[in-house]
């Protein structure tokens, strides 16, 4: 796990190598171990060191091929890397080191872009083929790994694994783009590949862009294929076992110490027991409605690894929240944000890898919002769409609680009701907040209809995980991921999100990822070997902060108040419409806890690069 920032253009070598030193300075946190810089007429690129495989100085980067014309920079891990190894020595290329890096220095000298549908793992590197003058960069199937790109005004390019590397190039302009934060008002993140920088992008999920003559070429070279096949639930279980072990078994190929986080669900207890650590870590809070460290304890105990365990305070939750925001580059409300940085803190005292349960949910079916039930699939099966139309307009602004959800719900088709796991304000409620050079045109269903269209005619569950595999889990679950434990120099691992783990989840049939009202039916039968009847059946938790708690403190609620009626907030919102939401929250009228959330890390997001750098 590394960092790389690069750009092209005809700078002398002196000033280029005193840009990259800057940039790097940016990205640091990717790679206490060692730097590298490459700098040619067109080109200049810069590398922070994880040492993960090959600690020699032999894997050292920027990497080259034999004659110095293919130069590689590389952040990620290539789980497949000796199978192709032995591939390509069969084919007369010659090693010199024993990383996974090098690899994709002969792999693209043999197969070029058609190196990678080959690759398992997780990465975003940059080719430089000096011979074609031509820049080639690529993103992993997920996108557990950031790749962000910019074009100059003078058409150069800069690239790099964070956005924060490309600040300080002089041709960069730091601008926020507007368009970003009506989208992020109802999805809680940023969604689309625009980021809040204008005219900085985020290289999509299995996609490599190509550099020449000027010119941005983006392309795909992978897409989800559900090719569902209808075997016997006993063999579905028996190949998913296998399956998850064998990627257990890569993921934890390394030479340095490797540990886990565990919790008291399911996905990071199976990968942990399949792996085996030494030491195990989790956090959490002292309220026992946001604590499963005492699951976590026991569980430790059960495989006999070490327990790591830390209670969060909110003192040093909001004190940190500026920094966390920092290092996420754009602006997360995620909540679980906060204590993933406290618990990559807390692992990577101990150990420079880990290894972690996300995809789970999205490949097996394990979000609540996955279950839709009998009765509101009868209600909208049987009752007109006129009548649901009228009670959804009464509903609105009638009734309140619960009845008022589902019937404002049954109005709406699967595809408009389910926009992924977070939907946090509607477009007429941002629209109302919102001030007028912020308030752009914006439709939810522009954003989700391209991907349903993808997978028309899947069943509903098809769908939503489609959705989710697209948007939710790269542009959120696997960003603060990564952004949060490199924030600590931490290499997290997901085996789970693997090419064959892949293959397998989308043969499973949907009625075995769902069964009898149980999320994750199939992957909990298959980690049933490996762990406790309670432990495997127990209900998903996800990783709970008590925002809403501390929102009704008076300390917290003073500190979020300032930043509300600050003199930022009335760039972009209507002050008195977001304070009403706070002081609502306050006095115990509503729970605005997430809204509120999601409009005060923006402000923090805000200050960290526009305020005070």
């Amino acid at each position: 796990m590394c960092g790389f920032v690069g750009f092209t253009g005809d700078l002398c070598d002196d000033d280029k190598k005193l840009i990259l030193n800057k940039m790097l300075r940016e990205i640091a946190h990717r790679g206490p171990d060692g730097e590298g810089i490459f700098c040619d007429d067109d080109y200049a690129v810069g590398f922070k060191r994880l040492s993960i495989i090959d600690v020699s100085e032999d894997g050292n980067q920027p990497m080259s091929n034999e004659d110095g014309s293919i130069i590689l920079v590389f952040n990620g891990e290539i789980y497949n890397f000796q199978e192709l190894r032995s591939q390509l020595m069969a084919l007369g290329h010659v090693f010199k080191s024993q990383t996974d890096s090098e690899v994709l220095v002969h792999g693209y000298e043999e197969f070029k872009e058609d190196l990678l549908p080959k690759l398992r793992g997780m990465f975003g590197f940059a080719i430089w083929d000096k011979t074609e003058k031509k820049l080639l960069i690529a993103r992993d199937i997920f996108g557990m790994k950031p790749v962000y790109f910019c074009q100059t005004k003078n058409k150069h390019l800069l690239f790099g694994s964070e956005i924060k590397g490309l600040l300080p190039h002089p041709m960069f302009e730091k601008k926020l783009n507007e368009k970003a934060l009506k989208p992020y008002m109802t999805f809680q993140y940023p969604v689309t590949n625009e980021t809040f920088f204008k005219d900085v992008f985020k290289l999509p999920p299995g996609h490599y862009l190509t550099f020449k003559d000027e010119k941005i070429t983006v392309q795909a070279y992978f897409n989800h294929i559900f090719a569902e096949k209808d075997s016997k639930e006993a063999k579905v279980v028996e190949k998913l076992r296998a399956t998850v072990s064998e990627s257990v078994k890569m993921h934890k190929i390394s030479d340095v110490p490797i540990g886990a986080f565990v919790s008291g669900g399911i996905d990071s207890s199976y990968i942990a027991a399949e792996a085996q650590p030494d030491n195990v870590f989790s956090v959490g809070f002292r309220n026992i409605n946001f604590d499963e460290t005492e699951h976590a304890k026991e569980f430790a105990r059960r495989i006999g690894a070490k327990m790591h365990t830390r209670y969060l305070e909110p003192e040093e939750c909001f004190e940190n929240f500026g920094k966390i925001q920092y290092h996420l580059d754009e602006p997360s409300a995620n909540p679980s944000v906060v204590p993933l940085f406290f618990l990559a803190d807390l692992a990577s005292r101990q150990v420079k890898v880990v290894l972690s349960g996300e995809g789970a949910d999205e490949l097996f079916g394990g979000y609540e919002a996955y279950m839709v039930s009998k009765g509101m699939k009868c209600y909208r099966a049987l009752v007109p769409k006129v009548i649901r139309r009228f009670a959804a307009k009464v509903a609105e602004h009638i009734l309140k609680g619960p009845l008022k959800l589902k019937l404002i719900r049954g109005n709406k088709s699967e595809q408009e009701d389910f926009i992924g796991q977070a939907y946090i304000f509607t477009e007429k409620e941002s629209s109302a907040l919102l001030r007028e050079d912020y308030n752009f045109e914006f439709s939810v269903t522009d954003i989700t209809n391209k991907y349903y269209a993808q997978v028309e005619g899947k069943d509903d569950l098809t769908q939503k995980i489609y959705l989710d595999l697209n948007l939710w889990l790269p542009n959120d679950i696997l960003l603060k991921a990564d952004k949060m434990s490199m924030a600590h120099s931490l290499e997290l691992r997901t085996p789970f999100l693997d090419k064959k783990v892949l293959e397998v989840a989308n043969s499973i049939p949907s009625r075995l990822k769902i069964k009898a009202g149980c999320s994750k039916y199939i992957l909990r039968k298959a980690a049933s070997e490996k762990l406790p009847e309670r432990w495997a059946n127990r209900p998903k938790k996800g990783f709970p902060v008590p925002i809403a708690i501390w929102l009704k403190d008076k300390t917290y609620y003073e500190l979020v108040k300032e930043m509300f009626v600050s003199r930022t907030a009335t760039i972009f919102f209507e002050s008195s419409k977001i304070l009403k939401l706070l002081n609502d929250h306050y006095q115990g009228r509503h729970n605005n806890a997430r809204k509120i959330w999601t409009i005060y890390t923006f402000l923090v997001w805000y200050d960290q690069y526009f305020v005070k750098r």
